[in-house]
C-alpha cells in the first residue's frame, strides 16, 4: 500500500473545501486506499490548527474527533530521526522527516517550504500522477 504524509494545509483544505483535491485525497486515505503516516508532533499540529476559533464555526468538533479516531486506527505512527537538510520553513521539518523515514509521499500546498524532492507533491500533482 502506498504511504502518504499530509501537510496540515492539506488537511485543513480538505475540511473547508469538501469538493477539492485535498478532500478527495483525504477520502481515499480514510477509506484505506493509502496509508497515512504521522508522528505525535504532526497530530499535535493538526489538532492545534483544526481547533482554532476561526475553524470552529466551519468544522464541527465531531468531524474533527472522527478524523483523529480514523487516523489513529488506520494510520501509522512513525518515529523519525531529525534530518540535517536545510529547510525553507523549519516548522515543516516534522512532515519532511516523517515522509522520508516512512518512504511516503508528502502532500502539501506549500512545496516551496520543502526541499525539491520527487516525493514532495502538491495535491494536484498527487492526483495527476497517482490517481488518474
Amino acid at each position: 500500500m502506498k504511504r502518504i504524509v499530509l501537510d496540515t494545509n492539506v488537511v485543513v483544505s480538505a475540511f473547508l473545501v469538501p469538493d477539492g483535491k485535498p478532500a478527495a485525497i483525504l477520502r481515499l486515505a480514510m477509506r484505506g486506499d493509502y496509508e497515512v503516516c504521522f508522528c505525535t508532533a504532526i497530530l499535535a499540529e493538526y489538532e492545534q490548527v483544526l481547533c482554532r476559533p476561526k475553524f470552529a464555526v466551519k468544522i464541527p468538533h465531531s468531524t474533527i474527533h472522527r478524523f483523529f479516531e480514523l487516523l489513529r486506527n488506520m494510520g501509522t505512527d512513525i518515529i523519525s530521526v531529525p534530518s540535517i537538510i536545510e529547510m525553507p520553513d523549519e516548522t515543516d521539518r516534522i512532515f519532511y522527516d516523517t515522509a522520508k523515514a516512512s518512504g511516503a509521499l508528502l502532500i502539501t500546498g506549500n512545496t516551496r517550504h520543502f526541499p525539491d524532492e520527487p516525493f514532495v507533491l502538491t495535491p494536484h500533482q498527487f492526483i495527476e500522477s497517482h490517481i488518474n
